[in-house]
């Protein structure tokens, strides 16, 4: 079972920020990755279209034996882990309830969250943050923008800045100690923003995501140790642009017997 693929998930390239960090840190595991570019974005969705669009794929891993689901993907994280959890054989790791228990040991006074209009609604973040220190106050902003913007790699256009500059204007206010930036796509958009408030100011969960997902995989003896092929990348539309817009976290392009096809998803 330990060679048994690792199955990753978001509705775009987001995830592979993700993706990135699990290469680096556990390089002997075999990995599929499925980028949902036909229902990008996730974060102007319902929560029954995310538990349908979620539990298919879901389902699609399941069919390719995979030991353990990551979900990369805020949204989903957020909005459908609870009512899917208990309904798949393979381990789950959903990024916002791991996150949120590192963030809250910390014992920060004060955390600001940017996310999805769908994460922020769900006040998932601030929800498990809470769970676990009551004392720290979570300030959620949405910014639906956002992930259109790294996608498209418009964050140079004047419009794109002026959106990052009002959103952190708004933010400030709180007075953070740090500022989760809670979607995938966010840590592309770090040199904009680091232009108008400190970089540590800023945390990319990804790093905190993929540690905890070494220890667990780890203490549960479910670690790879033979990479027997390289990773496998599925879309569920446009494999042109998701190869393009890739480029923002993980060089598909470059990467060698790369498998990019259409889903089995309809």
């Amino acid at each position: 079972m330990n060679n048994q693929p690792i199955g990753i998930f978001d509705s775009g390239v987001g995830g592979l920020s993700v993706f990135a960090e699990l290469i680096k840190l556990m390089s002997e595991e075999n990995y599929i990755y499925f980028g949902d570019t036909k229902n990008l974005p996730y974060g102007n969705k319902t929560k029954e279209e995310l538990l349908e669009i979620s539990g298919n794929i879901f389902d699609f891993f399941q069919s390719k034996n995979v030991k353990a689901v990551v979900m990369a993907c805020n949204t989903t994280s957020a909005v459908t882990y609870n009512e899917l959890k208990d309904k798949y054989d393979f381990k789950i790791f959903p990024i916002v309830q791991t996150v949120s228990k590192e963030i809250a040991l910390k014992n920060l006074e004060r955390v600001g969250i940017f996310a999805t209009k769908a994460t922020t609604d769900s006040h998932a973040y601030k929800r498990e943050i809470r769970k676990y220190n009551v004392r720290t106050e979570v300030y959620e902003i949405a910014c639906p923008k956002w992930a259109d913007i790294a996608e498209k790699r418009l964050q140079n256009e004047p419009e794109s800045i002026e959106d990052i500059k009002s959103k952190l204007s708004i933010m400030s206010e709180y007075k953070p100690d740090k500022i989760i930036l809670g979607c995938t796509h966010y840590p592309y958009l770090i040199g904009i923003l680091s232009h108008f408030a400190p970089l540590e100011l800023f945390i990319n969960p990804a790093k905190i995501f993929v540690q905890n997902i070494y220890q667990d995989l780890k203490q549960s003896e479910l670690l790879g140790n033979k990479k027997e092929y390289e990773p496998k990348f599925y879309v569920s539309s446009n494999p042109e642009q998701f190869i393009m817009s890739s480029k923002l976290f993980y060089d598909v392009n470059n990467a060698e017997k790369i498998t990019i096809s259409k889903s089995l998803i309809k």
